[in-house]
């Protein structure tokens, strides 16, 4: 499988003092989920960037308690990153370069139980057939056949459900679109193979196959400061483009405060990570040097102060690539980097682009996580005047550290 697999196994019991919420369901241990069309299912929304979605999970981790991450490690562009929850039957799609939810499958109908205004359909004891979805859901259009899956998909706003057509009923289905008796000359009644939940608003019919790529995240708010470009002008300053703020080297926290709003986390810097010990360094690691760090962890972003004149020594930005030690700890910032009028860099750039650009910078240094702590290995760091670069054995930019030579 060329996906990294990331079994995530939640360990951490609530407090005793809360009694444990319990898990709403059947008999046999289904969830029920509120299913909304166009929108999402349960505490999942279309759009949500995928640090929410984690978020979610961990709220309730007696009930999501079972969860895999997959996702492409050598071309982590390439493809969805996907959480899957194989104990409900169904899984999660985010578009790999925004990280924001595109699509929701339903895999294993029987496996969960969704609630649609006040009827519940699928999970093992409502079998969620042909005549029980068109009952619930009611007319529609003529639907999709696809002769070489054998699948026949219904299609509503936002929502479309895929049966397997048996073998001797495949000539009750022509080609293309096709009207489907709601059962076959035998009296039975094909039954949903997969659910899918996308965004309406641009009028897709999204199914399986390559129907599936059709779905896409809806449109961002107006105003939403999610993946705003922040312009960096090496050696001076950050620009943020949606709202017009200039954050210059050797400005204050006030300035900072003023501009971004209060910081997600303030803390001590430890003695300089830039200046890289090897994993047999006999020295301790904790020593506190009197600089400190401003974490704006909802707009990837970290500013680091002199400890003695409180002045913007450095910034760091964070690319937020599954498969490094922070994933899921910052949003992704959507840096853009000039180097000259025609080149620039952006966390879509891979490594050998860097080097193409600013020339070659001679060997890394390379910067250990630890291994206990980090299964993804060490990532290695190159520094050039006013900027380094930590980047990922897949040749992708995990961090930009920006400072003044």
């Amino acid at each position: 499988m060329l996906q990294h697999q990331h079994q995530h196994q939640h360990q951490h019991q609530p407090p005793p003092q809360r009694p444990r919420r319990r898990c709403e369901g059947t008999a046999m241990g289904a969830i029920v989920l509120d299913l909304r069309p166009g929108l999402g299912i349960g505490p999942f929304s279309l759009g949500m960037p995928i640090c929410e979605a984690f978020a979610q999970i961990e709220q309730q981790p007696n009930i999501y308690d079972v969860v895999h991450v997959k996702y492409y490690d050598e071309e982590p562009l390439k493809l969805d990153i996907v959480i899957s929850f194989p104990d409900h039957g169904f899984h999660l799609r985010f578009d790999p370069w925004s990280q924001r939810l595109r699509l929701i499958e339903i895999f294993d109908v029987k496996r969960l139980q969704m609630r649609y205004a006040t009827s519940l359909i699928g999970g093992p004891s409502t079998l969620a057939t042909f005549v029980a979805v068109y009952a619930l859901f009611g007319p529609t259009f003529p639907g999709i056949y696809d002769k070489d899956r054998g699948v026949y998909t219904l299609f509503y706003p936002g929502l479309s459900f895929a049966f397997p057509i048996p073998s001797q009923y495949t000539d009750c289905c022509h080609d293309g679109e096709a009207e489907l008796p709601l059962e076959f000359p035998d009296g039975t009644t094909p039954v949903t193979c997969r659910v899918s939940i996308y965004d309406s608003s641009t009028d897709k019919k999204v199914g399986v196959g390559s129907l599936m790529d059709k779905a896409s995240a809806p449109p961002l708010p107006s105003g939403s400061l999610y993946m705003e470009e922040v312009h960096v002008k090496l050696g001076e300053e950050l620009y943020f483009s949606t709202g017009g703020q200039h954050i210059p080297f050797g400005a204050s926290p006030q300035d900072v405060w003023t501009e971004l709003g209060r910081p997600c986390g303030i803390h001590q810097k430890q003695v300089d990570q830039m200046v890289i010990h090897s994993a047999s360094d006999p020295r301790p690691r904790t020593t506190l040097c009197g600089d400190y760090f401003y974490n704006y962890f909802t707009r990837g972003l970290d500013i680091l102060f002199d400890g003695q004149t409180h002045k913007i020594k450095k910034f760091v930005l964070h690319t937020n690539y599954p498969g490094h030690a922070d994933f899921n700890s910052y949003i992704k910032c959507n840096f853009v980097i000039q180097v000259n009028n025609s080149k620039h860099i952006t966390p879509s750039t891979k490594w050998d682009q860097v080097k193409e650009i600013l020339g070659d910078c001679g060997r890394a240094a390379i910067q250990t996580q630890g291994s206990t702590s980090n299964p993804f290995g060490s990532t290695f760091v190159y520094g050039y005047q006013n900027i380094a670069f930590e980047v990922m054995k897949n040749g992708y930019i995990a961090t930009v550290t920006l400072f003044q030579s």
